[in-house]
């Protein structure tokens, strides 16, 4: 499949760098600028987080400028140190380090004294009335606001009330902090938006010491205004709260200061995956996935257990770029970029995962030799490897029939083939059980067209080339095949259906597989090309004498050919 042009020509300008530039041109000191990620530790980031991971982070690479990392750590009720853990090591791994680490809860007393502030100005007050009438009273986008009952409070009374918030003398529930906007303006997030709810939780920074936690839409802005925070990036769904984010940076703004400037770009959408928060945690709490890093899974954690590299994943933000529309990008593009570099990087192994006993019978039974193999051919400074051969070895189950059309050009009886680095051999007979299944296959080599041998008989061409691996010399492994874990294109695009119904049944087969010798002291996360088969990486489960690998891409775009068929 050929997605685009992936030659390193200088590529134009996006719009955010349009705007940046635009600001420079304008008189704007590039020594102000500063950019930042904010995620929320609710969960684990997945491979949408990973495009504003690169293009925050790329932009202060890009324009010398500080990138901070802010944990957006308001809501006590789903916040964990082991998101936040996870977060951290994600962004390391990816290859991009952060200029200060900061969180929203490090501003909750600056927070909390700007929001008294506007309560002494008449800009917010306590709201008494419980949500659903909150909720009512906002009105429709056609339809105007009414005020609330409350909103006229005396400013000592509003304090008085919110004192008691914050010390947790008042129910979750029983009140909130209003901004006082208008509730008849057009856009409904300006209609007196909540500033602050009550939570009688412990934080996992601050613990039991705050009872009030701000909003979203006042934390957010502010804390790019604490940091000086020049360009504040995040994605579409934000486009309406950008007025608010505006409105409220007015209230704390001194002259003089970096008044951060919120825009807006797509978010990744990504065919046959699910990025949903709160979706990727349902399939965790109900075990259809066996934790956040899952191979199956799109977190960033998922894909680096798989097999996925940091500069797989960055190329993959690069090529897909930065726009102001949605779409969805097609998940074989990410698998390009995987293939792409790991073609580049991976040792070349032999490995068999459907054995089948391949007996050759004019070869002796005592012998056995060690023969040279290529590590990588896309790489000069890889070297070679030795590989065992010897009289009985495993070749794939699909790579033999017992008679084949002239399109088959691997191995059947009467036909030759040559075995990768090492022999041509000829298909003579095969041994059956009852049942009519091939226990082995026998047949003859050519001890003279020994690959690299130079003999005239080396140099004989036949249409087929297996791979294989000496019985004696094999080692054992498991073997995870993932696949995808959706069978539809867009498993979240049904709201009439829970994306629950189009998990694919055959996202994962677990194989006892076969690998040749140098395999035996393989690390954890390496990286290899299961020649013919696939790149594989060593699975954090393996353990001394017990390895365990996943697939992490096809040689090939295998759905592209079902979708053809």
């Amino acid at each position: 499949m050929n997605f685009i042009n992936m030659s390193e020509e200088k590529k134009p300008l996006n719009f955010i760098e349009h705007i940046i530039n635009e600001d420079l041109k304008a008189g704007y000191d590039p020594a102000k600028l500063k950019f930042r990620f904010p995620p929320e530790p609710n969960g684990y980031l997945h491979i949408g987080h990973a495009k504003s991971i690169c293009l925050n982070f790329g932009l202060g690479e890009q324009y010398n400028a500080p990138v901070n990392l802010r944990f957006d750590d308001t809501n006590p009720i789903k916040e964990e140190q082991e998101f936040v853990d996870a977060i951290k090591r994600d962004i390391k791994w990816l290859g991009f380090e952060w200029a200060e680490e900061c969180y929203a809860s490090d501003y909750f007393q600056q927070l909390y004294e700007w929001a008294v502030q506007m309560i002494k100005d008449g800009d917010a007050y306590v709201d008494s009335q419980p949500s659903s009438a909150i909720a009512e009273q906002k009105g429709t986008p056609t339809r105007p606001g009414t005020n609330s009952p409350y909103r006229s409070r005396s400013v000592e009374e509003n304090l008085m009330l919110f004192e008691k918030m914050k010390n947790g003398e008042t129910r979750e529930g029983e009140h909130v902090l209003r901004a006082k906007i208008d509730m008849a303006h057009t856009n409904m997030l300006m209609r007196d938006p909540v500033m602050y709810r009550v939570l009688h939780k412990s934080h996992h920074r601050t613990g039991n010491k705050w009872m009030i936690y701000p909003m979203y839409d006042w934390a957010h802005g502010e804390s790019d205004y604490i940091e000086a925070v020049s360009h504040s990036f995040c994605t579409l769904e934000f486009v309406m709260h950008r007025e608010l984010y505006e409105w409220f940076l007015e209230k704390v703004y001194t002259q003089g200061d970096v008044k951060p400037k919120q825009r807006e770009f797509a978010r990744l959408n990504l065919s046959y995956t699910i990025m949903s928060k709160r979706k990727l945690a349902e399939l965790v709490r109900q075990k259809v996935v066996s934790s956040w890093d899952d191979p199956r899974m799109p977190t960033i954690s998922g894909l680096r257990r798989r097999g996925y590299t940091p500069a797989s994943i960055r190329r993959f933000a690069e090529t897909i770029g930065v726009a102001k529309r949605e779409n969805i990008i097609d998940v074989s593009l990410l698998e390009f970029c995987a293939r792409e570099d790991l073609n580049k990087t991976a040792p070349r192994v032999m490995a068999v995962l459907d054995p089948v006993k391949l007996v050759i019978t004019n070869y002796p039974e005592d012998q056995e030799e060690w023969l040279e193999a290529e590590n990588n051919p896309e790489d000069d400074s890889a070297g070679f490897r030795k590989v065992p051969f010897s009289r009985e070895l495993y070749i794939e189950r699909e790579d033999f029939k017992e008679s084949a059309n002239r399109k088959f050009f691997r191995l059947s009886l009467g036909k030759e083939v040559r075995l990768k680095n090492a022999y041509i051999i000829k298909g003579e007979d095969v041994v059956k059980d009852e049942a009519g299944n091939i226990l082995e296959i026998h047949c003859t080599y050519d001890p003279n067209s020994r690959s690299g041998s130079g003999t005239p008989e080396s140099q004989r061409k036949v249409k087929g080339t297996l791979h294989w691996v000496s019985i004696k010399h094999a080692v054992e492994a498991e073997v995870r095949l993932y696949d995808r874990l959706f069978e539809v294109e867009a498993p979240d695009g049904d709201k009439d259906q829970d994306f629950m119904s189009f998990l694919n049944p055959n996202s994962l087969e677990v194989v006892r597989g076969y690998l040749e010798p140098s395999m035996a002291e393989a690390k954890e996360f390496e990286q290899y090309q299961f020649q013919r088969l696939g790149y594989f990486n060593v699975d954090p489960d393996s353990k001394e004498g017990a390895l365990v690998f996943n697939r992490t891409v096809t040689l090939r775009d295998s759905w592209a050919k079902m979708a053809n068929s």
